[in-house]
């Protein structure tokens, strides 16, 4: 059995849900697409597709498989080009993974200058604050910040993410400015929901230090923290990403400057088992044009 065909088979099959579609997509008889995909099951000795009312589904054991296929067949066809050094140009489809508020904020409005300058890809873009693991879910390039956890992960810098603790005008003159750490147990703190207590992370006399600080009122969405803010409803320690252009405009005071650790970047980060293709380059060329090596929303 050519059992790259057979691969190409089965993955197109579960792309489009049947042998029929797969067979008009792959231009060939759905009579020897169901015995490429019946050899491989045997070759496999598992069952790899079930048949529901409507469609084909892969078994437990055929979505496991249908992932690692379908990115072998990616990488094949990849290293095919780059060998022939056909992919001058970013094609075919990025699945790209960003943080929610982020991604919201800055990436997706710049997108479409990326788009109209690779008008040959397709963009598939994935928005949440939960864990993503790159390999398991067919992640190309994922966008993060913080502090990078060592891991198989290649990174690349693209700019520095500071943070600022602040607070609107009426908030201080109301309660005070804080002029030293220590002080905060006298204020009331802008809390991250689902992030344990309001621990808040300074440097004093060169040593880090944690403040704990009260808070009767959380938000699980930086954006949300920061209209609260806004408010006057306490102080609040964000990535000036959300809160650039309030400080810029007064709407919100820094405080504590001296004392916030600038330790945290803006990551374009991909699997090490992956060669760099052109799509991927294309997109981390992308972010550090866009936003490095100072970000929009610090100048």
């Amino acid at each position: 059995m050519d059992q790259l065909a057979a691969l190409t088979a089965f993955v197109a099959t579960v792309e489009a849900g049947g042998f029929s579609p797969a067979a008009r997509r792959l231009g060939v008889s759905k009579s020897l697409l169901s015995r490429q995909v019946a050899h491989l099951e045997a070759e496999l000795g598992v069952r790899l597709l079930q048949r529901t009312t409507r469609r084909l589904s892969p078994t437990e054991a055929g979505e496991l498989y249908f992932q690692r296929a379908q990115r072998i067949l990616q990488d094949l066809e990849e290293a095919a080009s780059e060998v022939g050094q056909l992919q001058t140009a970013p094609r075919g489809k990025l699945r790209v993974s960003a943080p929610m508020s982020f991604g919201v904020l800055h990436l997706a409005p710049a997108l479409p200058k990326f788009l109209e300058s690779c008008p040959e890809l397709e963009l598939e873009l994935s928005l949440s604050d939960r864990f993503v693991d790159l390999i398991e879910e067919g992640i190309d390039v994922a966008v993060r910040i913080g502090r990078l956890a060592d891991s198989t992960l290649i990174a690349r810098h693209v700019a520095p993410i500071r943070r600022v603790v602040c607070a609107s005008p009426a908030y201080l003159a109301r309660c005070g400015v804080p002029s030293h750490p220590a002080e905060l147990v006298a204020h009331a703190g802008l809390s991250h929901l689902g992030m344990g207590p309001t621990e808040w992370r300074f440097v004093v006399d060169g040593k880090p230090e944690t403040v704990r600080v009260q808070s009767r009122l959380s938000a699980g969405n930086g954006e949300a923290l920061r209209i609260l803010a806004l408010a006057g409803l306490g102080l609040v320690y964000l990535p000036t990403f959300f809160v650039g252009d309030d400080i810029r405009d007064g709407t919100l005071v820094p405080v504590l400057e001296q004392y916030v650790p600038q330790d945290s970047a803006l990551y374009g980060v991909y699997p090490h088992s992956r060669h760099l293709s052109a799509k991927v380059r294309a997109f981390l060329d992308f972010l550090c044009c866009q936003f490095g090596p100072e970000p929009p929303w610090d100048r």
